[in-house]
Formats: C-alpha cells, structure tokens, sequence
C-alpha cells in the first residue's frame, strides 16, 4: 500500500541540456556579432588622452576642441581645435620637432610625423578669417 512509485522526469532534464547546449553557443554568437559591430566606431574622448596617444599636448589658447577614438585592429584618434593663428607654426614646430611636411596638402599647413613606424600623426591647418586657424590632427598606430 504504501509502495507508490515516482513518476520520472527524465524529458525535463533533457529539455535543460538541450537548452544549454544550443542556447550556449548561439548566446555567444550574438555577443561577438554585437561585439564586431560597434568595434572601429568612433567614440568621444578627453582630448588631453587624445593628444597622450599622439605624442602632444593641445596648445595654451585652443578653443572648440573635440576629440573621437576608435579602436579595433589599430587605435585611431582624431583631434580638431581652433587656435590663435600667429602661434600655430611655434606650436607645430615644439610639438612635432621630426615632423615634415607631406607631399601633398590640400590645407594651408600640413605636417607628418611618425614614431618608429608604429605611431603616425597627420596634422591639417586651415587659416580662417580673423585671426584663427582650424587644426585637424589624426593620429593612428599600427
């Protein structure tokens, strides 16, 4: 009488396996889908970490600036700022001493400066009216 028997839930258990097995590798491939989809996005940053990785400091009277980073086989950076005119050729000059200019420039001052071939800075000047110069700096290492 008092012998009953349990009934087996063996297909619950073979449900959850089955769950983890598939859902498992299926979740990992929806991260790393996700994952290599924002990889090279350009993201904003500070611009003092900016300027770190390109080899510079942003000058005293720099105004307007901002500053992207993307990052996935190489680490990329952009710096765009607006300064005085008059002190863009000093400011070049002590910040990129082994700089020299490109073959081509579609700015009014162009400067390349590389770190032993795995650090590379491309600066473009352009003068505007009054007084200011519009600088764009992109720095990328490989």
């Amino acid at each position: 009488m008092g012998d009953t028997k349990k009934k087996s839930r063996w297909w619950i258990w073979l449900a959850v396996g089955l769950v983890a097995l598939c859902g498992l590798p299926v979740a990992v491939l929806v991260w790393g889908a996700y994952s290599f989809s924002e990889a090279g996005k350009p993201q904003p940053v500070d611009c003092a970490e900016a300027m770190t990785f390109a080899h510079g400091r942003l000058p005293a009277g720099a105004e307007d600036a901002r500053c992207t980073e993307a990052h996935w086989q190489d680490s990329y950076v952009t710096v765009d700022f607006r300064m005085p005119r008059a002190g863009v050729a000093d400011w070049l000059r002590t910040t990129y001493p082994t700089g020299r200019r490109p073959v081509s420039c579609d700015g009014d001052l162009c400067l390349d400066a590389d770190y032993d071939q795995a650090l590379y800075v491309n600066v473009k000047v352009v003068y505007e009216d009054g007084g200011t110069a519009l600088v764009h700096l992109s720095s990328f290492n490989v």
